[in-house]
């Protein structure tokens, strides 16, 4: 296998790790924001959800392209 490919994959791995910062930093500032002002929740709510779907999806692309640059040839 080639070497590149593993370097590829891991600079993949290292955007899921940039993707699950976003994650959390996303899940902070809605119960940060519902901590101060509880009558938003429902407002926050699904923007917190799209942000969290959005983030998301950019690490299992990642994990996509990772797995498929390993398994290529």
């Amino acid at each position: 296998m080639d070497s590149m490919a593993f370097i590829g994959a891991g600079m993949c791995a290292l955007s899921m790790t940039v993707a699950a910062w976003g994650v959390a930093q996303v899940w902070t500032t809605i119960i940060s924001t519902v901590g101060r002002n509880p009558q938003v929740k429902k407002e926050v709510d699904i923007y917190g959800w799209a942000g969290f779907a959005a983030v998301e999806a950019i690490a299992l692309y990642a994990l996509v392209i990772a797995l498929v640059m390993l398994t290529g040839k």
